[in-house]
């Protein structure tokens, strides 16, 4: 493993990279997004709207919503611009207390919103056969996520699809795809955490077609005029999860009390109880937590120093989400020996070593 020597991240992160200088490419972008004109970015979104308000639409975009404060920030920025939105949700099955209210919060600002419900027998067959296969726990989450976006805004004739943050700018990315200026189907290959699968590749004995409907992109069958476009906010206005977070709360967005379930932040992956195990298992994939990427943003907004962050780093220690993962267990009805054993096959022995029985890793931070 080797590390950023400007943040804490490592190279085991999928799709980041560390260049000669020693910093990685999360770092190199925001070099780049330090020298962004926001006002000229601004005003290239004003074109947008004014392009999209000329069409007299009954929505003018449709923005993908958990209720987070990202999403949050997402539709206030929309409401602003007097824009009508769609916003759309899909339902995790562990929606949590907390993630309703914000969710509630959000419809509360003045936006239609459809929030929807996978088959609940058919989400769990998914769920249960994407951890076991591949250790993951978001996939019926991402491929509901991208394709239902798109198919409503077909549908409903939407021309624009609101996305928050480009993960290829904020976590690390190749530099064409950081300059991305619409999302697009290989962004989603490369980004969007479906481990390369589409929702044909799921189809067996005990799932059909129909049954995997919401996680297939149905065709447009009209010109390319009606296409629908995906672009990112944070392209235009400057993302920052503290800022978005503060505006947020101005909105009646609530974080929660204590000590953060995971990460840094008791404001961010807050709304549902399987995202912390998606962060879990990156530790016995790729040695990090999601403490690690939360800290970097923080070294790169100047807020907290490397040296402060690799001691938070070294205090907390890899710690497992144990309420949730219980949760996770009785959910797709497996034991927590079975799911422990499970993520121990994803364990990565190039960076993972044993000593006295406990696992170390064989590049700690420094």
């Amino acid at each position: 493993m080797i590390y950023c020597n400007k943040c804490i991240l490592p190279n085991t992160r999928p799709n980041i990279y560390i260049l000669a200088n020693g910093i990685c490419s999360a770092c190199d972008s925001n070099l780049h997004k330090e020298k962004v004109n926001w006002k000229n970015k601004k005003n290239e979104f004003l074109e947008i709207v004014k392009k999209i308000k000329s069409k007299n639409l009954l929505y003018d975009c449709l923005i993908p919503v958990s209720g987070g404060k990202d999403s949050t920030w997402q539709v206030l920025l929309a409401l602003k611009y007097k824009l009508n939105p769609l916003t759309f949700t899909y339902k995790s099955p562990l929606r949590n207390k907390i993630g309703q209210k914000n969710l509630d919060n959000l419809k509360k600002l003045g936006v239609h919103h459809i929030d929807f419900t996978v088959n609940e027998r058919v989400e769990k067959k998914i769920l249960k056969k994407a951890f076991i296969k591949y250790g993951a726990v978001a996939i019926p989450m991402h491929m509901a996520m991208w394709n239902m976006s798109y198919n409503l805004a077909v549908k409903f004739k939407i021309p624009y699809i609101f996305w928050g943050e480009n993960s290829a700018k904020e976590y690390g990315g190749s530099k064409k795809d950081r300059k991305l200026k619409f999302l697009n189907s290989n962004w989603i290959k490369k980004y969007g955490i479906n481990f390369n699968t589409k929702a044909e590749d799921w189809l067996s004995k005990d799932l059909t077609k129909k049954d995997l409907a919401p996680f297939i992109k149905e065709k447009n069958f009209g010109n390319k005029n009606t296409e629908p476009k995906s672009i990112f906010l944070g392209d235009y206005f400057k993302w920052d999860p503290v800022k978005t977070y503060n505006k947020a709360k101005k909105f009646g967005f609530l974080g929660i009390k204590g000590k953060p379930k995971i990460g840094i932040y008791k404001y961010a992956d807050i709304d549902d109880n399987m995202i912390s195990i998606h962060h879990y298992l990156k530790i016995f994939k790729f040695g990090f937590s999601r403490s690690y990427d939360n800290l970097s943003l923080e070294i790169r907004n100047k807020r907290i120093s490397r040296k402060e962050a690799v001691k938070k780093i070294l205090k907390e220690g890899f710690n497992a989400p144990n309420q949730d993962i219980n949760k996770f267990c009785n959910l797709i009805k497996i034991s927590k020996k079975k799911f422990l054993d499970n993520c121990e096959k994803f364990r990565n022995k190039n960076i993972w070593i044993k000593k006295k029985n406990k696992w170390h890793l064989k590049y700690p931070l420094k």
